[in-house]
Order: C-alpha cells, then sequence, then structure tokens
C-alpha cells in the first residue's frame, strides 16, 4: 500500500537529513523528494520545519528501535556481543551501498539544533531513548543484569554513533570493524552465569 503524503514526507524529511542535515534540508526538497502536493506542507506541518523535523527524528528512532528487536529475534543463539555486531553490520551494509554518504539522522539533528531548538533536541533525546530502550531488553534477555543493560545499550548505540561518523569520515568500515572486535568481549562478559 502507498504511504500518504504526510507519511512521505517524515520518511523523506529523514533521508535527506542523513545526508545534508538539518540545515541542508529545505522544505521544498523534502515535498519534492516525497512526491507530494504542493501545499500539503503546510497542511499536514503547521508547525513548520520543527515539526517536520521532529516526526522524523522520532520516526527514524522507531525504526532504529524494530531493527534492534529484529536483529534479536533472528539470532539463533544470542548473546550481547552478536547483537551489537548485528547493529553495526546493518549500518556498514548501509554505508557502504549508500557509498558512505547517509549518517544516522538523530545524530544530524541533535548536532545541528541542540543550541539552537529545545523542540528537536528533545525529540532526538527521545528518539536516542526510544532506541536504547530495546537494546536493554534485549540485553536483559540475554542474561544482563538489569542495572548495566541500561548503561551498556547506551554504549553500545554511543560506539555505534561514533563509529559512523568515523566511518562516515574516513570513507572505510574499519571505524565499525574495530568498536565491534574490542566491545563484543566486554558485553559478553557482562551476562550473568
Amino acid at each position: 500500500m502507498p504511504r500518504s503524503p504526510r507519511e512521505r514526507m517524515v520518511f523523506s524529511a529523514a533521508q535527506l537529513i542523513r545526508t545534508q542535515g538539518v540545515s541542508g534540508t529545505g522544505l521544498r526538497d523534502v515535498v519534492a523528494h516525497a512526491e507530494a502536493p504542493r501545499g500539503s506542507l503546510q497542511h499536514y506541518f503547521p508547525g513548520g520545519k520543527e515539526q517536520l523535523v521532529s516526526e522524523a527524528v522520532a520516526w527514524a528512532g522507531g525504526y532504529a528501535a524494530r531493527r534492534v528487536r529484529r536483529a534479536a529475534r533472528k539470532m539463533a543463539e544470542p548473546t550481547p556481543g552478536r547483537l551489537f555486531a548485528a547493529m553495526v553490520a546493518q549500518w556498514r551494509d548501509e554505508l557502504v551501498a549508500d557509498e558512505f554518504s547517509m549518517g544516522c539522522p538523530l545524530v544530524a539533528v541533535a548536532v545541528d539544533t541542540a543550541a539552537v531548538s529545545d523542540g528537536m533536541r528533545d525529540a532526538a533525546s527521545e528518539a536516542f531513548t526510544g532506541w536504547q530502550r530495546p537494546t536493554a531488553e534485549a540485553l536483559r534477555e540475554m542474561g544482563v543484569p538489569a542495572a548495566r543493560s541500561e548503561s551498556l545499550a547506551v554504549l553500545m548505540i554511543s560506539a555505534l554513533e561514533g563509529a559512523i561518523v568515523l566511518a562516515r569520515a574516513h570513507r572505510d568500515t574499519a571505524p565499525l570493524e574495530s568498536v565491534v572486535t574490542e566491545l563484543r568481549p566486554m558485553l559478553d562478559a557482562a551476562v550473568e552465569r
């Protein structure tokens, strides 16, 4: 079923933010990318660019959360290290396919707007929290104590995001491979036996 113009604009905003950042993503660009009618922007997003970006980042956070859940379900022998490796592999594959042109829209929004828009910063914060939650839940299901699962989820996402930034800058997947190599044993050691 085709997406509605509103859904297409939210998705398009997220995709454009991945390559151009918030400041480089114009509303006309979003409408054109979404192949949406011109007047639909004001109709669906009366709060303007801030509303559209906030919804795009919420969508992206939900997408990241779904990817974590899907990766955890697919593992025959789930371990924290394997979950992290799967999270990184998804990004590695995307970066290579897109020739390192697309990053994470959550990072772009946090970097571009943290000092100028409380609303967009809050949206990015909520999206990151929404991504951390299923990561921590998966860790607990794998035997990581609740007291550590939250902080390890933050560590996993932070390491992944930093590696994505470095991979894009270097146009090389080596930073992604490094974080998996270094963190995997530590994550697996967090499981209570």
